[in-house]
């Protein structure tokens, strides 16, 4: 369901860096990572009939175990078809600034995948020229396989926590997100949650990386049913208030609507760090744009580009028209789907009766889809966070920006932060942009980043659960 690539307003124009540091070898952690990566693709964790994310739950359960973990601080909680695990790493109960603990999120579930359509069994972990491939390997099966391994080798090497960790895996990010629901409903109290599912690094096409961003917002995602009926009749007899002409007079008058600008923290800054470095006229615009969220024609400029509108506020289009029952009838309804993406702290509610006013038709009813989203605030800077991550990504590539972003939707962590959690995306993983195959065919990801991931996140956990 979640996009799987970020934005981050800086990474558009890039950055001029010098060398990789070399990564601190842990090799036991590193096989155990690709071994849990082969193992896990195996899994055919789709929703529906077959479902085996449950049997995923378990194996991963067993590893945890087998690698140090409490038989009882290991939890697989069954729900439908799906499943969630709830890891327990414990701590001393001494951490800084108090004991609450810190989650670790990520999903177990994937996308389906058609074997007749890949050129691999999606189901099968394939090792072809440095690359992982098969359904998971990036969207996330790989970060999953990182952080468990690493989670291992911190007990394997004696680390005590000043509070606890704790690994949720939920079972269905991919659907309607009900196990990341009641996971964020039964750790409201938590302090922090690090979602490894969402954020990351771009390189660039030769290999250098240009920014590292670390998702502290999301977009609510939402569907709304525009609809008109009238009686019909033969076509024959043709007359005005034809169902399908009036719902294509409120599409156009929805295409000609424009949402206001908005900013947040999160977005403030990614603007301001893309203005640093991009050229002059772009960084004018975003300069215009933050100084007044109306400015007509910064808006224009911005929303002109694919990579960029969706940053500027909310967003709505039309995806889907249904409408007639006959060929040779006046249709008795018609009706169409009109995906929006909302900034986040405007709620869903409003956006409809927006949507109703722009069209300014009484005979149209909108109603909203349930889409298993939620609105959810963005997550303040927190200078804790900030730094440990960039800590960690500078013990890589020093010097690379690390820049706040702000997604397009949706990810586990809106229930978090619905819940007053503050959330934030930080997978290590560094990629090309014509490297990422998620939810497409002939997923793949290095085999790599392995490495650099485990090293990266014994950093962030050893900052930040102390």
């Amino acid at each position: 369901m979640r996009l799987r690539r970020l934005f981050t307003a800086a990474a558009l124009v890039g950055a001029s860096l010098g060398p990789s540091v070399h990564a601190q070898d842990h090799p036991q952690a590193e096989a155990q990572a690709l071994e849990l990566l082969k193992r896990g693709i195996g899994f055919r964790t789709v929703a529906g009939p077959g479902n085996q994310t449950p049997a995923y739950a378990a194996y991963l359960k067993q590893v945890l175990v087998a690698g140090g973990f409490a038989e009882r601080d290991v939890e697989i909680v069954p729900m439908g078809d799906t499943a969630y695990l709830v890891a327990r790493y414990r701590g001393t109960g001494k951490a800084r600034g108090g004991a609450k603990p810190l989650l670790i999120s990520g999903h177990m579930d994937v996308v389906e995948a058609k074997p007749a359509d890949w050129t691999r069994d999606p189901f099968t972990a394939v090792i072809e020229n440095g690359y992982v491939y098969g359904r998971g390997a990036t969207d996330m099966k790989y970060d999953l396989s990182t952080m468990v391994a690493t989670l291992i080798d911190l007990k394997r090497t004696g680390f005590t926590p000043g509070r606890d960790i704790v690994l949720l895996l939920s079972g269905d990010e991919e659907t309607m997100m009900r196990t990341a629901a009641a996971q964020a409903e039964r750790f409201a109290d938590a302090e922090l949650l690090l979602n490894i599912d969402g954020g990351g690094g771009r390189l660039d096409e030769a290999g250098k990386p240009l920014t590292f961003g670390v998702d502290g917002a999301e977009k609510t995602y939402a569907d709304y049913e525009l609809t008109f009926t009238n009686p019909g009749g033969h076509s024959s007899a043709p007359r005005k208030d034809n169902a399908i002409y009036a719902l294509a007079h409120a599409l156009a008058k929805i295409e000609g609507y424009a949402f206001p600008g908005q900013v947040n923290e999160i977005t403030r800054a990614s603007w301001s760090a893309a203005a640093a470095q991009a050229e002059p006229a772009r960084a004018a615009m975003i300069r215009r744009f933050l100084a007044n969220q109306s400015d007509p024609d910064a808006l224009a400029a911005l929303r002109a580009e694919p990579g960029l509108v969706g940053q500027t506020g909310t967003t709505c289009v039309a995806t889907m028209v249904t409408a007639g029952h006959a060929t040779n009838a006046l249709p008795q309804r018609a009706t169409a789907n009109i995906n929006c993406r909302i900034f986040p702290g405007t709620p869903v509610e409003e956006v409809r009766k927006t949507l109703k006013r722009a069209v300014g038709d009484p005979a149209l009813t909108i109603r909203t889809l349930d889409s298993g989203s939620i609105a959810s605030p963005a997550s303040p800077l927190r200078p804790d966070v900030m730094k440990a991550v960039s800590d960690a990504v500078h013990a890589r590539f020093p010097g690379v920006p690390v820049v706040p972003a702000m997604t397009s939707g949706a990810s586990d962590s809106m229930w978090f932060r619905a819940k007053g959690v503050p959330s934030y995306a930080v997978s290590p993983k560094f990629m090309k942009d014509s490297d990422d195959f998620s939810h497409g065919l002939n997923e793949r990801t290095p085999v790599s980043e392995i490495a650099p991931s485990i090293t990266y996140y014994r950093s962030l956990l050893t900052a930040l659960a102390r």
